[in-house]
């Protein structure tokens, strides 16, 4: 029996709200720059509804920029490089937004009319209560949003950050607030780079900060490929390493001093299983 189960799920097609096509939506130079994937349409849906905020987007992510002593410095509360990012949408109207909604509950009884027969009395009787339950969406949190677009940056979290922040674009959606979402995290691509980057200072645990059970475009994807944000559309993107400004500089001003051993692999596509032992742990 568990053959014939084994046999079937290897022959059955699997469905995926991966989009196809880009090219014919987005600028080629920005798909050249980053890993670009689209959920649920999520690029058709924003050159088309939003086209004048997909485009600020993109126009603000061409600017943006790493530098390696960037990624090398701790951040505390917010590192220098979510504060460049508030640095570029701010201006341009993108803000952090919170939403909460109590319900209203209208509780309607219909009954039979022990009076029906007599003029003027209907067959029945209809009587209606209200309640509400408080809080039913509490403070979910997006650190942009404009009009009907939201946008998250992922740096280096935690990977269940990203349950938190496609959690909070489905809450979005369903309210009617926005029509897609765009997360922003690093891709699989900068492994050999943290790699580098990891031999040449003394910074403890340095391959853990940047590990592969950190955000980047593998932990995302594996959320996403289990529809996570419900049928909240979503545009991945993945920072390469064409956004790191001046990495040769400074790897040749840093020589070798140790090996920190590879960074968890990167590279390798997320596995199920252990995708949800790193969620348990």
């Amino acid at each position: 029996m568990a053959f014939e189960i084994d046999s079937l799920l290897e022959t059955t097609p699997a469905l995926s709200a991966k989009d196809d096509n880009l090219n014919s939506i987005l600028p080629q130079p920005f798909l050249d720059r980053f890993n670009v994937l689209s959920y649920r349409n999520a690029a058709r849906i924003l050159s088309s509804a939003a086209g004048k905020e997909l485009g600020e987007l993109i126009d603000s992510l061409m600017t943006f920029t790493i530098s390696t002593p960037e990624m090398v410095e701790g951040g505390g509360n917010k590192s220098k490089i979510a504060k460049n990012m508030d640095a570029l949408l701010n201006p341009k109207g993108w803000f952090e937004t919170r939403i909460r909604a109590d319900m209203l509950i209208e509780k309607i009884v219909t009954r039979p009319n022990p009076l029906h027969g007599k003029k003027g009395e209907k067959k029945t009787t209809v009587s209606s209560e209200r309640f509400k339950i408080l809080k039913v969406i509490d403070g979910h949190k997006i650190d942009f949003v404009k009009n009907r677009v939201a946008f998250d940056m992922e740096w280096n979290s935690k990977d269940q950050t990203f349950d938190r922040d496609l959690y909070a674009m489905r809450a979005f959606y369903e309210a009617g607030i926005i029509d897609a979402g765009v997360v922003l995290t690093r891709d699989a691509s900068l492994g050999p780079m943290f790699k580098e980057i990891g031999d040449r200072v003394s910074i403890k645990n340095f391959k853990s900060k940047y590990g592969a059970s950190t955000t980047w475009m593998g932990k995302l994807t594996y959320r996403l490929d289990a529809a996570r944000n419900g049928g909240c559309p979503v545009l991945a993107i993945g920072i390469t390493p064409q956004v790191v400004a001046d990495y040769e500089a400074w790897k040749a001003a840093h020589p070798i001093i140790r090996d920190t051993g590879d960074l968890g692999n990167l590279l390798e596509p997320v596995d199920e299983a252990e995708a949800e032992e790193t969620e348990e742990a």
